[in-house]
Order: structure tokens, then sequence, then C-alpha cells
């Protein structure tokens, strides 16, 4: 059924702060979004709604209350929103 794929090379970047961009897929009050980092990106405050993600290729390293997490292409990160959860984020490429 392809009224529910979601073709990201058709979709174009758009460059969110130095060192991310990303493109969105939006529907059903949902929106999935396909988000590149470089060395270059780094979090100062980090969002507090949650987020999950999937690593395609490269590293993520993501600091969890001063302790670093590293994900590797194949993993994935679930975090809930909320300040428990509070997190400053640095990628690795």
């Amino acid at each position: 059924m392809n009224q529910y794929r979601v073709d990201f090379r058709s979709i174009p970047w758009e460059c969110l702060s130095t060192g991310v961009r990303s493109k969105v897929a939006k529907g059903n009050s949902k929106q999935l979004r396909l988000v590149e980092f470089t060395k270059e990106f780094i979090e100062p405050d980090w969002c507090m709604k949650g987020h999950i993600g999937y690593v395609l290729e490269g590293k993520l390293e993501i600091n969890f209350n001063g302790t670093i997490v590293t994900y590797d292409p194949g993993d994935a990160v679930i975090y809930p929103r909320g300040r428990e959860s509070q997190t400053y984020g640095k990628n690795n490429y």
C-alpha cells in the first residue's frame, strides 16, 4: 500500500542548526524524521519531549546525566520525556 510509504528521497533536507539537518514526513498527527548529524553538532539544551532513534551509520554519543553512552549502526535509543532523562548530546562520525 503505497499510501503508507515514506519516500525520504523525495523530501528536501532542512538545515536545523550547525551540524544537523533533517527530512520530515508528516501524517495523521504524527511525524517521522530522518536526521543527519556531523561532528559539529552539540546540543546544549536537550529536548524534554523524549525521542526514539535508530543509528543507520557512524556513531552517536549521548551524555545521560554524566554517563556517555555510544550507539553504533543498528542500535536504537529510546528515552522518555521529562526532566529525569535530560541529556546533552554529542555526535561523532
